[in-house]
């Protein structure tokens, strides 16, 4: 009998260690399902209420107008993070259009890593938003913005300061909901 009452704490001991990668599987398991069904694209930015990185980047070659950090001073603008390869930029672009059309905010163009005649053929294809654009072909502008995928936006104040940042395409749910928010409470305060 004092055999069996020594074998049963090892062998709870060995049960515990066969359940231990199933509990570690489930737990795993369980966050990835939760981050699946709870994506909240808003990601933070350090940037955010601060002056736009000081930068003065060339135009598309084929174009006048570079794009610099003193173009967005004085109004509330929209700055887009573009690249003629960038899938996304394509659904995003014609939204872009109808509000340059309707003259709702300035919006300028930092053009990504991109092939200048791509470039060019993208904005002739799709429309031409953009107030100005400025050439980043290094990257070095875009990772100063904190940028790590394209396209990103941002909503500049009048002050020249990130007021958010839209990481990712938008639709017009978001254009409508998140980000022309901003714009207008931001134009109301300015008196625009």
């Amino acid at each position: 009998m004092s055999e069996d009452v020594e074998q049963e704490p090892q062998h709870r001991g060995s049960r515990l260690v066969l359940l231990l990668p199933l509990a570690v599987f489930g737990v795993l398991a369980a966050a990835f399902y939760w981050g699946l069904w709870n994506n909240d694209e808003r990601l933070p930015s350090t940037l955010i209420g601060k002056q736009v990185p000081e930068f003065a980047l060339p135009p598309i070659e084929g174009r006048h107008d570079g794009l610099s950090s003193a173009d967005l001073q004085g109004q509330v603008s929209l700055v887009n993070v573009w690249a003629s390869w960038c899938v996304p930029c394509r659904t995003e672009n014609p939204l872009f259009v109808e509000l340059a059309e309707a003259g709702t905010v300035p919006i300028y163009g930092i053009n990504y890593k991109d092939d200048p005649e791509e470039a060019l053929a993208f904005l002739e294809e799709l429309g031409d938003p953009f107030t100005r654009i400025g050439a980043d072909r290094s990257g070095r502008v875009a990772i100063d913005w904190g940028v790590y995928g394209l396209p990103e936006t941002f909503v500049i104040d009048a002050e020249g300061r990130i007021a958010y940042k839209h990481v990712g395409p938008f639709d017009r749910r978001v254009l409508e909901d998140d980000i022309l928010p901003v714009v207008r409470r931001l134009q109301s305060e300015r008196g625009s």
